[in-house]
C-alpha cells in the first residue's frame, strides 16, 4: 500500500489548524514556526483544489469544505493513534490532548470532584473541559466529545445515553418553616408558594413542573419571579429558602441525606433524565473519548443508586 507522505502530513497540519483555532498554536503543536504552518496548508489547498479555511486578523476557521474534510479525516487519525499507541498497551493509547464541552451542572457538581482520579489513571493525557448550555458543533470547534443532560439533540453525531437520574421536588428547611410543607403537587399552583423556574436551553423558556407517577404524567402551572439557566446556582437558591427546586438528583445525595434539601413528594418522583454523551467520529471513538466515557459511567452512576 502506498501512502503520500507529504498528503498525510498536509492533513495533519490541517487537522492541528482546525483544533487549535490558529497557525500559531499549531505550528508549536507541530513544531513548525506559523509561516511553515502557512504554507503546509496552502500545498494542501492547491493539490485538492480548494480553499480550507478562511483567514483574517482575528480569526481562522474552516470553510465548508473544510469542514467536511476534517470531519472525514480526524476520526481516521485518531484511529491511526490508537493503533500506534495499542502496541505499547491499552494505557499507553490514552495520550495526547481531550477537548469536552460540557454542561454546567455535569462539569461543576459531577465530573470536578473527579477529575484527579481520572487524570491520575492517565498520566500522558491532558484534558480540556469547557462549559457550554449549548451542544454548538463539535467538528467545527475542535472538541472530541460533548457531555450533556437532555434528549439527544438532532446532529450528525454518534450518540451514547451514559446514566439516567430521577427529577426530584425539594425545598430547603427553612422554607417549609415559613410556608408549611405541600402534601400534592397541584398545592404549588397556590399563591402562597414560590417556585424557582428554570430555562431549558433549547427553548430559551422556563421548564414545565411535570410530576410522574405510574405512567401518569400531572403537569402544574407553578409561580416564580425568579427564572435561572444554571442548575448550582438554582440549587443554592432553594436551599437559602428562597423557594421550591425540581433539580435532578444525581450529585444532590449529600444535601438529602443530611436535610438541606427536603424531597417534598417522594411519590411522584418517577420522571428520568438522561444524560448523553456525542462524538463525532463514524467509527469506535478514539481511546482516550472511551476512557472518559467509560469513568464518567463507573464512578459518577455508582455513587448512588437511588438516581437511576
Amino acid at each position: 500500500m502506498d501512502v503520500d507522505a507529504r498528503l498525510l502530513s498536509g492533513i495533519g497540519t490541517l487537522v492541528a489548524v482546525a483544533e487549535t483555532g490558529s497557525f500559531v498554536r499549531a505550528g508549536e503543536r507541530l513544531g513548525l514556526t506559523a509561516s511553515g504552518v502557512s504554507r503546509a496548508v496552502a500545498r494542501l489547498e492547491t493539490r485538492l483544489g480548494v480553499r480550507l479555511f478562511d483567514r483574517n486578523a482575528r480569526a481562522t476557521t474552516l470553510t465548508e469544505a473544510g469542514r467536511r474534510l476534517f470531519a472525514e479525516v480526524s476520526p481516521l487519525l485518531a484511529g491511526i493513534a490508537e493503533a500506534a499507541g495499542g502496541a505499547a498497551g491499552e494505557a499507553a493509547a490514552v495520550t495526547g490532548r481531550l477537548r469536552v464541552k460540557c454542561d454546567p451542572w455535569f462539569a461543576s457538581v459531577l465530573l470536578a470532584p473527579r477529575l484527579q482520579a481520572f487524570l491520575e489513571a492517565y498520566p500522558a493525557l491532558t484534558l480540556e473541559v469547557v462549559v457550554r448550555d449549548t451542544l454548538g458543533d463539535l467538528v467545527s470547534e475542535g472538541f472530541d466529545a460533548a457531555v450533556r443532560f437532555g434528549e439527544p439533540e438532532p446532529s450528525g453525531l454518534l450518540t451514547r445515553k451514559l446514566l439516567e437520574t430521577r427529577i426530584l421536588t425539594c425545598a430547603s428547611p427553612a422554607y417549609l418553616a415559613r410556608h408549611g410543607r405541600p402534601t400534592h403537587p397541584r398545592q404549588l399552583a397556590a399563591e402562597g408558594h414560590t417556585c424557582v423556574l428554570f430555562t431549558d436551553p433549547a427553548t430559551g423558556r422556563p421548564f414545565a413542573w411535570e410530576f410522574h407517577r405510574a405512567g401518569k404524567v400531572l403537569t402544574v402551572k407553578v409561580r416564580g419571579r425568579l427564572v435561572l439557566n444554571d442548575g448550582a446556582t438554582a440549587i443554592a437558591a432553594c436551599m437559602a429558602g428562597f423557594g421550591i427546586a425540581q433539580p435532578m438528583a444525581l450529585g444532590l445525595e449529600e444535601a438529602f441525606r443530611d436535610g438541606r434539601l427536603v424531597n417534598l413528594f417522594p411519590d411522584w418522583n418517577d420522571e428520568l433524565f438522561p444524560l448523553h454523551s456525542y462524538h463525532p467520529s463514524r467509527h469506535l471513538p478514539p481511546g482516550k473519548v472511551r476512557a472518559f466515557l467509560d469513568f464518567i459511567v463507573h464512578s459518577v452512576a455508582r455513587q448512588s443508586s437511588g438516581s437511576s
